[in-house]
């Protein structure tokens, strides 16, 4: 059971404002809270400008949190003060970037893209071990050792993630986020990143956390999912769970709009409209995730919680 694993990352309360004070300002994450077990993928989905990236650049210090806690493998990172502690968390925790042509410096080869961190770690003796190590990972990562020596620009979207993702794993982190690493790719290239990323957790042991918008392939990766709109976590779950009984009507929404290769479910499928007016918060009746049944949290108020326990006993029957 989940319980019984080691938590290595809990965010608590987690609130990143942007122009705060100010007349546009923007409550791109509004007070998130879940937890990520060690050796699990916890998937963060939502329509576009639900927060979830922020979620992920504040969760990695990319952006310094407004307020709440980041607790990573037992530390408050939120307190980090020397560059001898950033250093060490920057190593523990990688990031996979949406955008595989962005996030390559088009001036550099592959090899110097890859040694980066190798580099600012200080992780080999010398040039000779330096440049094994990137072999060693672009072949891991399903690549030529021979493309070390190219540049960005002679490599196609799914090889320039490969190359990410061989960044990502070159200081051997615990944890990686991953950004929807795989939007920006073609359908048949989307499976063959996500298998590999499979492949690579069970091989070395990683966390991740999955930011996506795609339901479908969310749910093939993802061990529980998190379901986020307008900056707060709205539904949290096992993901074949949440899949296949939403008990939140954002959710339920967000999967009735999942595509089915049937066109006879297609022609009749009726969409669910999903009204936010309902995610309101009253000061004096604020919502906050609520266990609903053992694993299932839901954002609610008290008086709304027996509806949803309600609506999960059915499922549960």
């Amino acid at each position: 059971m989940v319980e019984k694993r080691k938590k290595l990352l809990e965010v608590k309360h987690l609130k990143q404002y942007f122009n705060v004070g100010k007349s546009d300002e923007v409550k791109a994450v509004d007070d998130v809270s879940f937890d990520i077990y060690e050796g699990e993928t916890f998937g963060l989905v939502g329509e576009s400008g639900s927060g979830k990236t922020t979620t992920g650049r504040s969760i990695i210090h990319l952006y310094n949190p407004t307020d709440g806690q980041i607790i990573f493998d037992g530390k408050d990172i939120s307190k980090m003060k020397s560059k001898e502690e950033t250093l060490a968390f920057r190593r523990k925790m990688q990031m996979i970037f949406q955008d595989p042509y962005a996030s390559l410096n088009p001036r550099m080869k592959i090899k110097d893209i890859v040694a980066e961190g190798i580099d600012i770690h200080h992780l080999v003796k010398n040039d000779a071990e330096r440049s094994k190590k990137v072999e060693d990972l672009l072949e891991l990562v399903g690549l030529n050792k021979d493309h070390s020596s190219r540049y960005p620009h002679e490599f196609s979207g799914g090889q320039r993630q490969r190359i990410g993702i061989a960044r990502a794993l070159a200081v051997q982190p615990k944890f990686i986020i991953a950004d929807e690493p795989i939007s920006a790719l073609d359908v048949s290239i989307q499976a063959q990143v996500v298998n590999l990323l499979k492949e690579l957790q069970q091989d070395r042991g990683l966390t991740y956390l999955f930011i996506a918008h795609d339901l479908s392939m969310v749910k093939y990766i993802s061990d529980r999912i998190g379901v986020m709109h307008y900056g707060k976590l709205l539904e949290v779950g096992p993901s074949d769970e949440i899949y296949t009984h939403p008990l939140h009507d954002y959710t339920a929404s967000l999967i009735s709009a999942v595509p089915v290769p049937d066109p006879e479910y297609e022609r009749n499928r009726k969409q669910i409209i999903y009204d936010p007016a309902g995610e309101i918060d009253h000061p004096e009746n604020p919502r906050t995730l609520h266990e609903v049944v053992p694993e299932r949290f839901v954002r609610c108020t008290d008086e709304e919680l027996p509806m949803y326990q309600k609506r999960a006993a059915k499922f549960t029957k």
